[in-house]
């Protein structure tokens, strides 16, 4: 009973931010947005550090490299474990998603994993950047409902997946 709670709830604030998506302006931005956390983006940040010899790089990148040798496999273990099918897939009479996802399934989003253990690792090293990676990590999983391939409840998983791998890498790393 609760768990189907949960979901209408998700349903329905998924339609309410993807019907607001709907003008080409928004659909763009949340496009290009999205394209920043494919993962490239993460790499050239990363080298670009390091060729600058920006004090605490090093660190700052073995962070993010051991961060997302957590999250990467965890997310595979989880989106291929529960199975939850995309927003078009579901509510295929009110949707049509606006670009074809990388994988099957929508929980967690990866692309906001991969967001929120970017910005943790920013926060923790650089933590006058909060606002900035904060709003960006946060605008990832906003546009990728907007785009209507991830429910409200993914990118709060995909939030806590990312922000928790992050944190649990530096403390590894003590």
């Amino acid at each position: 009973m609760l768990l189907k709670r949960i979901e209408q709830w998700d349903h329905a604030y998924f339609c309410r931010l993807f019907n607001r998506s709907s003008s080409q302006a928004v659909l763009n931005a949340s496009y290009w947005l999205s394209k920043t956390a494919d993962g490239p983006l993460y790499l050239l940040l990363a080298v670009t550090l390091v060729y600058l010899e920006v004090t605490g790089c090093h660190q700052f990148v073995q962070l993010l490299l051991c961060g997302f040798a957590i999250e990467l496999p965890l997310y595979i273990l989880l989106k291929n474990g529960i199975k939850r099918a995309r927003p078009a897939d579901v509510l295929t009479t009110t949707v049509d998603a606006y670009i074809v996802p990388s994988d099957q399934f929508s929980l967690p989003s990866g692309h906001t994993a991969g967001a929120f253990v970017f910005a943790t690792a920013v926060v923790l090293y650089f933590p006058a950047l909060l606002p900035l990676v904060l709003g960006w990590a946060l605008c990832i999983g906003l546009s990728r409902i907007f785009l209507g391939v991830h429910f409200p409840l993914d990118i709060v998983a995909g939030a806590i997946l990312g922000a928790v791998s992050c944190i649990t890498a530096y403390f590894l790393q003590g």
